[in-house]
């Protein structure tokens, strides 16, 4: 793999310690073995530094992460996790198979789009006094709809047994449900 003078800059993550987007990205650096750079961006100070005008340059969505690699930005963790899957050595975090990579792709999108956006904070703020309850319903229905399909897949991790792309999914969205 030939890397360009611009691929050997570090990239860097601008994130918030606690979203499970970020995490998903963290983790994916850490399994590839990828050096990075954070810049925190607090989702609750100053009523969120995501919706400042100079974040809102980096991501239009003003949301978390927002990763500058390679020349670009992306904005999106999955799309993160596998622009560096397809440009970086290491570790594979989609398996080789076709149907355990759309298996993989399943999990992780049942994950990223069918619980967490329910749980962001955005969205769990216009909830009011009902967060909570509101919250854990979504969370549960999200985990009953995963657990047959992990019963499945699932080896040693999510798909088989190597850690993939669904695991990084899994772990932050398992702490939340908890939080």
């Amino acid at each position: 793999m030939h890397l360009s003078p611009v691929c050997l800059a570090k990239p860097v993550l601008h994130g918030y310690f606690r979203s499970s987007c970020s995490w998903r990205v963290r983790i994916a650096f850490a399994l590839k073995g990828i050096e990075y750079d954070q810049v925190p961006v607090n989702l609750i100070k100053d009523g969120g530094q995501q919706l400042t005008e100079q974040y809102k340059s980096l991501n239009p969505m003003q949301q978390v992460p927002a990763v500058e690699i390679d020349g670009i930005t992306l904005s999106q963790s999955l799309a993160v996790i596998q622009y560096i899957e397809e440009t970086r050595p290491g570790p594979r975090l989609l398996p080789a198979d076709p149907k355990q990579r759309a298996q993989v792709r399943m999990i992780s999108d049942v994950i990223a789009s069918g619980i967490q956006p329910l749980q962001n904070l955005y969205v769990i703020q216009k909830m009011g006094a009902e967060k909570v309850p509101w919250a854990q319903q979504f969370i549960t229905r999200g985990f009953q709809a995963l657990e047959p399909i992990l019963k499945q897949t699932a080896g040693r991790y999510c798909v088989g047994d190597e850690i993939s792309m669904a695991d990084i999914c899994l772990v932050p969205q398992v702490y939340n449900a908890e939080r």
